[in-house]
Parts: C-alpha cells; sequence; structure tokens
C-alpha cells in the first residue's frame, strides 16, 4: 500500500505553475515531448504529469526536465539562498556580552 502524499493547497498551485512554466519553456523553444523526454530518460506519461504539476513525482524528474530544457537546474540552487527569516530568528538568539568596566 504507497503512503498518500499530502500537499496543501498553496503548494499545488506552486506545483501547477511550476509544471505549466516548464510546458511553456518547452513550447518556446519548439521542443517536442519526445524530445525533453529522451533528453530527460522520462517517459511521456512522467513528462505530462510534471507539466501538470503532480507532486507525486520525484523531484529528480523535474531537475532532468530543467537539465533538459537547457540547464535551469542551477536556478534550484536560490530556493531558500536569502533565508531572511532563518537569519532574524538567529540574530534573535544570540548572546550579546556587555563589556566589563575598565
Amino acid at each position: 500500500m504507497k503512503k498518500e502524499i499530502v500537499v496543501l493547497p498553496q503548494s499545488l498551485k506552486i506545483l501547477e505553475t511550476l509544471g505549466n512554466n516548464l510546458k511553456l519553456a518547452r513550447l518556446r523553444r519548439g521542443f517536442t515531448m519526445e524530445l525533453i523526454c529522451e533528453r530527460a530518460n522520462i517517459s511521456r506519461t512522467t513528462l505530462w504529469q510534471i507539466e501538470k504539476g503532480n507532486p507525486t513525482i520525484s523531484i529528480g524528474y523535474y531537475i532532468n526536465v530543467l537539465h533538459a530544457l537547457g540547464g535551469f537546474e542551477n536556478d534550484l540552487l536560490n530556493v531558500a539562498k536569502d533565508d531572511v527569516v532563518g537569519k532574524t530568528m538567529q540574530d534573535l538568539n544570540l548572546i550579546i556580552h556587555k563589556r566589563g568596566r575598565k
């Protein structure tokens, strides 16, 4: 029995937008589904599911498609790169020692 993946509606919308962006990038370049499938080593069904934003598809397949489209996989390196919330939380927990009198 497979475990059901629970994805928040907001996250589903993000995946759908990502899938649509990948489809538009493929179409703008004039690449066929067959070409991307061959380059990414995936089936047409998997590519179709990626372009629909299916949350059950492995992130590795998404990365393969990004690579097949022309090197977009490096864009993933920017995810959470500038963690403003995390840095703020870290700064709030820093202990600042007061300097003693001379």
